[in-house]
């Protein structure tokens, strides 16, 4: 070889080689990693041990491992219920700006159109990934078997609404394109699906994978299996301090939304019955808060061992140095905080969703990170690990310092999440007036802004106040601080960010929200 030659050779290695750090595509041996990302349904950060503010008899003792091997963060926000916190997280864009989707026909039926919304698996299949989706899916009636993902086990929602509530058991699975109903637990079900994938049954064993786990638990009718029925009975959990109201300086709503009462024990029990009569009906007028709490917990233990059995598996196979795994839930669900028992609210017990992530001598372990991130950060992480492109526009930021520096001080990144019902892309550029407002769950459309320790609230209703929290000395949000002439200033710095999110992601409604109290008083 001559030294010209020599030296581009030289030159192509190098760039290729920084190719593979700018990346992160570079896994142990320089193959490329694998992606496990694990998916819970409904699920509040309280019912995790590694968490705070939970009872101090819930155990969780394989996230909580899989948590000492990786990287946890306090709060992420994907959504503000099931079906626009996965649909950002398959296309990489906030709910007001993924465009064609729309609810269609009999709940929880809901349609797109590919060609407008493109779903981020089918990019890494296109550039070299086997790719699979197991358990729960609630992001319309095409499920994009054979466009998307390679092999795929699903409980479709939007196409069997018949079967939408059985969560649980005698479900409605479609297998590679072909229905059939199945008998058994389903999250027992869906860890066994997984184990099989893993261990390299139905899938191409040249080529990395990225498989996607939805558990459908701890979601509503919330049932535990018959081996974790009663584990918790007989205790008690600590009462929110404003389980029953009165909520100052907070919006109206919440007098509609208010889900408790106190019992003539003077105890919290549910007001109403709040869901359908089903396989277990879980939610009937004077359950004892700490029954419901008992139950929620019982429930979720059957998904601890489910991770627990995919991640042995996984290192089993020898996989585990290779494969980047992620712990996370469509969003929270409040118990109790607020008067809610119901997600969708902008509060943290009601939105926030846990996030760990592990990739075992790749990033910090047993560290726990204070910055938030949303669905599209997460998307952009697996692409940027994956080393795929999307080729359309995202929102999300890179979050790949946090994982190397988790307790770092200088990151100033703003996050924006936005909740606007059962509106998606050019659906949302007019805000309504009308009852539709308030169509999911009785919460109105919103945009929820982080800046470092604090968050900012505007509820997108003409007159109504904005809110604004400093989480760390208010984690539960219950002091209101938009209100105190003392904050003005800060409350007009967020605004502005907030606006200057939605701007960046492409909120056509921007220009159209009603104004805010303050604004109307000016």
């Amino acid at each position: 070889m001559n030294r010209s030659l020599f030296r581009l050779a030289v030159f192509i290695a190098l760039v290729l080689g920084a190719m593979g750090r700018v990346s992160g595509a570079d896994g142990a041996g320089g193959k490329r990693p694998n992606i496990l990302f694990l998916f819970a349904d409904d699920q509040s950060y309280k019912t995790l041990s590694c968490y705070q503010g939970g009872p101090e008899w819930v155990k969780t003792p394989n996230i909580d491992r899989l948590a000492s091997r990786g990287v946890r963060f306090e709060r992420s926000y994907f959504g503000a219920w099931c079906m626009p916190s996965r649909a950002s997280l398959l296309t990489g864009r906030l709910q007001h700006a993924v465009m064609s989707m729309t609810m269609a026909g009999q709940y929880p039926g809901s349609s797109y159109d590919p060609a407008q919304t493109p779903f981020v698996p089918a990019q890494f299949r296109k550039q070299g990934y086997h790719t699979a989706q197991i358990g729960k899916w609630h992001t319309g009636t095409d499920t994009g078997y054979g466009r998307d993902w390679d092999y795929q086990i699903v409980w479709n929602r939007p196409g069997h609404p018949e079967n939408a509530g059985n969560y649980y058991t005698d479900q409605i699975l479609t297998f590679n394109g072909v229905d059939r109903r199945v008998p058994g637990y389903s999250t027992d079900n869906y860890t066994d699906w997984a184990i099989e994938y893993v261990q390299g049954q139905h899938r191409d064993p040249n080529k990395p994978w990225y498989l996607w786990l939805c558990y459908g638990a701890i979601h509503g009718p919330t049932t535990p299996a018959d081996r974790h029925r009663g584990k918790f009975a007989g205790k008690s959990a600590p009462v929110p301090a404003d389980i029953v109201g009165p909520w100052p300086d907070k919006p109206a709503y919440l007098n509609n939304t208010k889900a408790w009462m106190l019992g003539a024990d003077g105890k919290p029990a549910m007001a109403t019955k709040v869901r359908k009569a089903g396989n277990f009906d879980s939610s009937v007028a004077g359950l004892p808060y700490d029954a419901w709490i008992q139950q929620v917990n019982e429930c979720m233990a059957a998904v601890d061992e489910g991770v627990g059995r995919v991640l042995a598996a996984l290192e089993a196979s020898g996989q585990l140095e290779n494969t980047l795994v992620v712990y996370a839930s469509d969003q929270g669900y409040g118990l109790g905080e607020h008067g809610f028992n119901q997600k969708v609210a902008p509060y943290d017990a009601t939105v926030a969703s846990p996030l760990i992530i592990s990739w075992l001598g790749k990033i910090p372990e047993g560290k726990v990170c204070r910055h938030p991130v949303n669905g599209p950060d997460l998307v952009d992480l697996f692409c940027r690990t994956a080393g795929v492109t999307v080729p359309w526009k995202t929102h999300g930021r890179d979050i790949r310092p946090l994982l190397q520096n988790p307790e770092t001080n200088t990151w100033n990144s703003p996050l924006l999440m936005t909740h606007t019902s059962r509106n998606y892309g050019a659906e949302t550029d007019v805000i309504p007036t009308d009852e539709s407002l308030t169509s999911s769950s009785g919460v109105p459309w919103y945009a929820l802004l982080r800046d470092g320790k604090y968050k900012y609230i505007r509820n997108l209703v003409a007159g109504e106040t904005e809110e604004l929290y400093d989480l760390v000395a208010d984690p539960e949000e219950l002091t209101n601080l938009a209100v105190k002439p003392e904050h003005a200033t800060r409350l007009r710095e967020l605004r502005a960010k907030a606006i200057a999110e939605l701007r960046r992601t492409d909120a056509t409604f921007v220009d159209r929200m009603p104004p805010t109290r303050a604004e109307t008083q000016r």
